[in-house]
Formats: C-alpha cells, sequence, structure tokens
C-alpha cells in the first residue's frame, strides 16, 4: 500500500474510533450474520474482544507495511483463530469483512467508495494470511500434535 492509502486508512479508521458505536455496530451486525457466528462468540466477554479488535487494526496496519511486530501479531492470530484453535473457518472472514465494511460505512462521516477499497485493501493481506494457516499445526508443535502453543 502507499503512504497516501494508509493515510486514509488510518484517517477513517481515527474517525470510525471516534464514533462510540463504530465496534458495537460492526458486532452487532458480525454476530446477525449467521448462527455460525453467534456460536462462535458464545460466552464472550465483548469489552475486552472490542478492546482486542481495537489494538488488532494498528497492527494490521503494520503488518501491511511489512513490519514484523504485524507479522508477529498475524501469526498469534492464526495460531488462536485456526483449526486447532477457536477453529474459525475461512468462509468466516469474508462475512467479518463485510460487517466490518458496513459498520465502516454507518460511522465514517467522511466515508466514499475510495476509502472502502482502502479497508479491503489494508484488511486483505491479513484475511489471506489467516486463511493460509487455518489447518496448520499449533505453534511449537512438529507434525501437527495436539497440544497448547
Amino acid at each position: 500500500m502507499t503512504e497516501d492509502e494508509i493515510e486514509v486508512f488510518n484517517d477513517s479508521l481515527t474517525r470510525c474510533l471516534n464514533e462510540p458505536r463504530f465496534l458495537e455496530r460492526f458486532y452487532e451486525l458480525f454476530l446477525a450474520s449467521s448462527p455460525e457466528v453467534r456460536t462462535k462468540f458464545e460466552g464472550t466477554d465483548f469489552r475486552k474482544q472490542r478492546r482486542t479488535l481495537k489494538a488488532s487494526f494498528l497492527l494490521l496496519m503494520l503488518a501491511a507495511d511489512g513490519k514484523p511486530e504485524g507479522t508477529r501479531h498475524l501469526e498469534h492470530l492464526a495460531a488462536v483463530h485456526g483449526k486447532t484453535g477457536r477453529d474459525i473457518a475461512p468462509h468466516l472472514y469474508d462475512v467479518w469483512l463485510e460487517c466490518l465494511v458496513r459498520a465502516v460505512r454507518e460511522c465514517d462521516s467522511r466515508f466514499t467508495a475510495s476509502t472502502e477499497r482502502v479497508w479491503r485493501q489494508m484488511l486483505e493481506h491479513g484475511i489471506a494470511f489467516m486463511k493460509a494457516r487455518y489447518d496448520d499445526p499449533p505453534v511449537g508443535h512438529a507434525g501437527g500434535a495436539p497440544g497448547s502453543a
């Protein structure tokens, strides 16, 4: 991504995060998207979940820019969300993105088609990474042997 695109994303993200309902609205949309999503979030502390997602946006920006701390974050997310972790199936990332873009559209007062393109572009790297790592064995366990990461 170009510096200008990263700036567009960051500015939009800032506007969204300044809108108190942004993350709540995203999770409303995501949970309403399917019974499968609702099941995955049973028992979730959404206050903590929203804080985690907020931090992840910044780390995804770093990953998209090729920064090692962003890549390490993606590695961790992939291990936690993969088949042997929370078992978040690859198709759910597409649903996640659509719900997120809808929440951005509703909460960013300066949202445009260009803003949407940049959000999608920024997140596609992380989503592709997560999908590709779905079947990976837990970190530190050769051959896919079960155990904790």
